[in-house]
Parts: C-alpha cells; sequence; structure tokens
C-alpha cells in the first residue's frame, strides 16, 4: 500500500548499506508500512457514488485488457491531462449475457464508440453499459473494443505534469483512466501499447515486449503475463528518466533469473537499493517460494505523488527520492502478498497489509537478529495500542461497500494490528507449522495469481498447525480490540510442596475474553527460574503449580509473546479473598498443552469437590511410567507440569482418576 512522506523529514528516512553492512534499527525505523498507509489516507480514488457497487450486474469474468494510448502530448507543454485510447476487453462469460456493464467516471472519462461484440452503449452514473450483438452463453470468450478519451482533469487517478505521466489507482482509480471491471477479485492479463516523444522512458506491468523508435515517436508494449488486479496496473513514465537494471540471479541456480528495473530522477542516488535487493529476494524465496513475476521494478516520481509508496505489480511506485530500505522490503513483500494473491474483497485487506507489514520485521530479524525483530514488533504494539479506533480488522460489509479510506487503510488496525496477529500466530502455533503455512499459501496453484478470502489463509494454517484454529482468528480478526489483564497471583505451602496460584482475569468488555496460550516465569529464591506456557481459555482461570524450591515470584508474559494487550500483575496474601473463581461444576481432564511436545506439557485438571487424585502417564501397553500425582486435592481447577524428558517419542495416556471417576486423554511427545 501507499505511504505517505513529509518531506521535511525525507533527508533522515534513508537507508543506506555501509560496506557490505545493514544500518542497524534504529537508524531505519521510518516504516515501510507508515509510508504505505499515509498513500492510502491521502487517495481519492473511492467510488463516486456510496454503495453502489457492489449492485453492478457482474456475470462475467475479465480476462485480459489491452490498451493502446496516445500520450505523446502530454509530455509537453502545457501538460495536457488528456488522451485518446481504445480498450479491448476480452472476458468469458459466467452466465447468459446479453450485456455487460463496467466501471467508467464519467467526470474522467468520454466514451466514443464500441465495436466487435459491442454493438451500442450507454455512460451514466459512472457505469458504463455496453449492448452485445447476440446474447452469449456461459463459458463463452467474447471480446469488446471500446473508443474513449481521457478529460483534461485532475482526478487523482491519471497525472500528468512537466514531462511526468504516471497513474495511480487503489482502492478503486482504474476505472478513471480506463473502463474495467475495478474490483480486486476479477483479475486480468494487461498489456499496453503508449505512443510518447522519443525522450521518454515508460514503463508499465509484465516485461517490455517491444519498443520501436520512428523518426521523434517511441511506441512502447508492455505485456504482463500474470493476471492483475485493476488497481495494481500502472503506468510510469518521464522525459529523459534514468533506468538502472539489476539482472537477479538465483545462489545455486544461476538459469533462475529476472530483471529488476530502477527508474529514478536525476540527483538521486539508488544504489545502495540495487546492493539490497538481491538479499532481500533471497530472504522471501527461501521462506515463500520463487519470486512470482517476469521482472519486477521501482520508479520513484514527482511531487504530485507526495506519499511513499505503491506496490503496483512488477513496478511499485515511489516519491520522488524515496530509496528507503523498509519501503522497498514492504512494497517488495507486496509483490508475493497482494500482486500475486489478492485480497479478494476490502474486508480481506489484511492479508495485504498485515502480511507486507509483518514481512518488514521477519527482515530485520533476519538481517539484524532478534533484537531488531523485537523492537519493530513492539514499535507496532505500541503503535497499535495508542491509536486502536475500536472496530475489527475484517469487517464482512466491506466485501460489498467499499468503506471510507481512513476505516480501510486506518494504520493502527489495517497495518500495526494486523502484522502482530501474524507475530501472535508464530508463537501460537510455532515456527515450523507457522512457515510452513506461509509457504503453502503463497504457493497453493489455487490462490496463486488469484485473490483470496482471509478463510483461505486459515485452511493453510489449520492445516499445517495440524488442528482449528479458527478460535484464534474470530477472536483477533472478526472482533475488535485486545484482552486487558488484571492478573493476580499468590504463594502457599501445601502437603510439603510449595505452590503458586496465578488468576488469569481479564476485565475489557468488547469482546469480554481472549483464548490464547501464555507463558509465566516463575522465579525462586535460590535465584534459578522456569518457563511455563499455559493455556487461558476462560476468564478468571486460575493455574495451581507445584513446586519443589520456595517460590519468590511470577512474570506474567516475560518475552511479550501476548504482544497486542494491556496487563497488570498484583500479589494476594490472601487466597480466600479473591473474587470470581468459581468451584468446577464438572470433573474435567483437559487436553494436555502443548500438545504434541517437547519436553514439557502442561496438564489441567478440574474437581468439583476435594477428592483423592491419581495423575498418571502410561504407555501403549497401558504400563505406568510416571506418577504425577497421588494425594488428596482441594475443588478447583489444578495445573500439572510433565516433563518428558526421560521417555523416547511416543504416543502416551495421560489417565485421571477422582475417587474412581477416571479421564483418559491422549498425548504425543515429539522429540
Amino acid at each position: 500500500m501507499k505511504y505517505f512522506l513529509l518531506i521535511t523529514v525525507v533527508a533522515s528516512l534513508f537507508i543506506i548499506k555501509v560496506q557490505g553492512q545493514f544500518l542497524p534499527y534504529e537508524k531505519i525505523h521510518n516504516k515501510g508500512s507508515e509510508y504505505c498507509n499515509h498513500k492510502r489516507i491521502n487517495s481519492t480514488n473511492l467510488p463516486l457514488i456510496e454503495g453502489n457497487q457492489a449492485n453492478i450486474r457482474h456475470s462475467f469474468d475479465a480476462i485480459d485488457y489491452s490498451l493502446e494510448l496516445d500520450l505523446y502530448s502530454n509530455f509537453i507543454s502545457p501538460y495536457p491531462k488528456s488522451f485518446r485510447g481504445t480498450n479491448t476487453v476480452t472476458l468469458s462469460a459466467d452466465t447468459t449475457i446479453d450485456i455487460i456493464t463496467l466501471n467508467a467516471v464519467n467526470s474522467s472519462l468520454q466514451i466514443d464508440s464500441v465495436m466487435l461484440a459491442g454493438v451500442s452503449f450507454t455512460h451514466t452514473g459512472n457505469i458504463l453499459t455496453i449492448n452485445l450483438d447476440r446474447q452469449y452463453a456461459g463459458g463463452e470468450t467474447l471480446q469488446v473494443k471500446i473508443f474513449y478519451q481521457h478529460k483534461n482533469v485532475s482526478d487523482g487517478a491519471f497525472y500528468a505534469s512537466g514531462g511526468f505521466v504516471f497513474t495511480d489507482s487503489e482502492p478503486e482509480g482504474a476505472r478513471k483512466w480506463f473502463p474495467c471491471w475495478d474490483k480486486p477479485s476479477d483479475k486480468a492479463t494487461f498489456s499496453l501499447k503508449a505512443k510518447t516523444p522519443a525522450t521518454v522512458k515508460l514503463a508499465s506491468n509484465g516485461r517490455l515486449e517491444d519498443s520501436a523508435k520512428i523518426a521523434d515517436t517511441v511506441y512502447y508494449h508492455w505485456v504482463s503475463r500474470d493476471p492483475v488486479a485493476t488497481y495494481i496496473m500502472v503506468i510510469t513514465a518521464k522525459v529523459n528518466y534514468n533506468l538502472d537494471i539489476v539482472n537477479y540471479v538465483h545462489p545455486t541456480n544461476p538459469e533462475y533469473n529476472f530483471p529488476v528495473r530502477f527508474y529514478y530522477n536525476n540527483g538521486e542516488n539508488v544504489g545502495p537499493m540495487k546492493n539490497i535487493i538481491s538479499p532481500v529476494t533471497d530472504f522471501f524465496i527461501s521462506k515463500f517460494g520463487p519470486h512470482p513475476f517476469e521482472k519486477n521494478g521501482f520508479a520513484t516520481l514527482n511531487s504530485q505523488f507526495y506519499w511513499g509508496g505503491m506496490e503496483n505489480q512488477t513496478l511499485t511506485s515511489l516519491c520522488s527520492n524515496c530509496w528507503s530500505e523498509m519501503l522497498i522490503v514492504h512494497e517488495y513483500a507486496h509483490q508475493w502478498f497482494g500482486d500475486m494473491i489478492t485480497c479478494a474483497t476490502w474486508a480481506d485487506i489484511f492479508l495485504n497489509e498485515g502480511f507486507a507489514t509483518y514481512l518488514e520485521s521477519l527482515w530485520l530479524e533476519h538481517s539484524q537478529g532478534n533484537s531488531a525483530y523485537m523492537g519493530d514488533v513492539q514499535s507496532n504494539a505500541n503503535s497499535y495500542l495508542s491509536g486502536n479506533p475500536g472496530w475489527a480488522i475484517s469487517n464482512p460489509d466491506w466485501a460489498t461497500t467499499t468503506p471510507s479510506t481512513n476505516e480501510l487503510f486506518n494504520y493502527s488496525i489495517t497495518y500495526m494490528k494486523s502484522s502482530l496477529i501474524l507475530y501472535m500466530l508464530r508463537y501460537v502455533i510455532g515456527d515450523e507449522a507457522f512457515f510452513t503455512a506461509m509457504y503453502n499459501y503463497a504457493n497453493d496453484p489455487d490462490l496463486k495469481y488469484k485473490s483470496a478470502v482471509i478463510s483461505d489463509f486459515i485452511e493453510h494454517v489449520n492445516t499445517a498447525a495440524g488442528e482449528d484454529m479458527y478460535w484464534y482468528f474470530d477472536q483477533w480478526i472478526f472482533k475488535p480490540n485486545h484482552p486487558v489483564y488484571q492478573n493476580q497471583f499468590y504463594k502457599t505451602l501445601r502437603n510439603g510442596k510449595y505452590v503458586l496460584g496465578f488468576i488469569a482475569k481479564q476485565t475489557q468488555s468488547n469482546p469480554v475474553f481472549f483464548k490464547m496460550p501464555f507463558e509465566l516465569k516463575v522465579l525462586f529464591v535460590n535465584g534459578s527460574d522456569t518457563t511455563l506456557t499455559l493455556m487461558n481459555d476462560s476468564n478468571n482461570q486460575l493455574f495451581e503449580l507445584e513446586f519443589d524450591k520456595e517460590i519468590s515470584s511470577c512474570q506474567f508474559d516475560p518475552y511479550q509473546r501476548i504482544i497486542v494487550k494491556k496487563a497488570t500483575l498484583s500479589f494476594i496474601n490472601d487466597p480466600t479473598s479473591i473474587k470470581d473463581l468459581k468451584v468446577p461444576a464438572e470433573f474435567l481432564l483437559e487436553q494436555n498443552y502443548p500438545n504434541p511436545f517437547n519436553p514439557e506439557t502442561v496438564i489441567n485438571f478440574s474437581l468439583p469437590s476435594e477428592s483423592f487424585v491419581e495423575l498418571g502417564i502410561y504407555n501403549n501397553l497401558g504400563q505406568l511410567v510416571v506418577m504425577i500425582e497421588n494425594s488428596t486435592l482441594p475443588a478447583g481447577k489444578h495445573t500439572k507440569v510433565f516433563n518428558g524428558s526421560k521417555l523416547s517419542s511416543g504416543t502416551y495416556f495421560c489417565k485421571l482418576n477422582a475417587d474412581g471417576k477416571i479421564i483418559i486423554k491422549k498425548m504425543n511427545l515429539i522429540k
């Protein structure tokens, strides 16, 4: 997405690589997501008639847009914004049709005529309705050629000034410079033939198929092999543009290579970003699979593009002299997440911005280590917590009615919180499952070069994690806000054991509870400590932990795994004074967590009344291998930590016997 850059701080945002070393985190903490957000917040490319877009008849699949534009006069003073062109639309009927409707903003576009399968048209209310030459059955392919003009108006999508021409279309501005079905779910291949003066360099999506100079004119032909969402189709051109090309070559497979084109203005230093693009590419390939396109590129624009960046497919737009490491990383990450796989609706924007923002953090972890990674993540959390407007990341209404830019591209929600959902997911399911899910999502043939909804990603997470993780996404993406913990703990001596009681209590109202595993660091009088992972699956939940050593204190979430939260922890001398703790209504043995485990896992069980308890671990032959508890325990919820370091990998069974009532759970130790 786009970023906004205040001109007064431009100099402080540039990132350089000195003698092969990346600058430290503190020097590059002007985030790519900040640039990106500010661009979108200032976008004028929203539907002109609120709420009408979802009602346009759409019974076809756009296959290809082929534009032929005469842009020659746009580069010559007084730099008019008007041009003539044609758009040949290839489409496939989804059902029987005799008309098609396209988005075409009346104040920007004048439709002159239609040809091929189109026989007549009407253009009103920003909708172009084309009557077809016959009735087409579902599955039939047809072409409509549209002759049109762009008017000499400033519309926030097509820019022409001072020898510069460029487009900028997110979220719904492509309809201002060519007729199209302007929704992210309907991706199509794209080609552009453009006429310019001979002094102009012009770039677009895909590869440069051909450029022919005839006298004082150049005819460019750009072709995108891969489908493109309309909002990331682009034209970028300038008189006497500077162009450097870096050929990326894979370190272990020289046949895997592609060009990266850098278009820049006089006086700009593009060298550091040319140096960094190959290491960033190597990292992204290692985590998310092959670079998706036949080329890539970046182009700095002029003062009319005063925000940071926009991830047009294979040609990112940047503000003037904005060669910033984190901006490049963020927009480049979008080539996988946002361009190759595009959010199907604006309700799925998490799949674009959450991913690109978190990949900034991952790049810092890779290039500078855990301290830089956690510094970036903590900064994101602080930004969210200080600016949370109180709505969810995904609103189902956005799938049909595009919201305001302040909602859709709210920095605290769409960028910061969204990225932190991925950070916490990595903690909840573990590195192996997390990166497997990310890789498989990015390489799913049903999604690659297509569009996705959030549930598509959830399915890959479920598969990689080996469990249903919908509960996690439901609370963090589809509901607002975050947990506010007011935790308490106490210490006591029972049956010769030192007991730590920990009460996990949340006090927020919407929603009232977030289910999350958490780490509890227990500090002992002798100076040692241990950290346990516990599953908090109900509010006011009591965990009682037994130790052989005297307890000093404890720390809740000491390593900031649940980074989207507010939390306090207080000590209580008298456990009987604790309110809201209820005696369990039933005898219960919960599934151990984590499971599979290595070597430690936590076992929770509930007793509705005082009972003599036997809690043991048994092997496949039914033989007792470890007795964890063999004593009388009071009514309440109890927590035991089991360490399987002395056991071999395999399937075991946890058996709870309380006064003759027996429950058994299967558990897997994997070393």
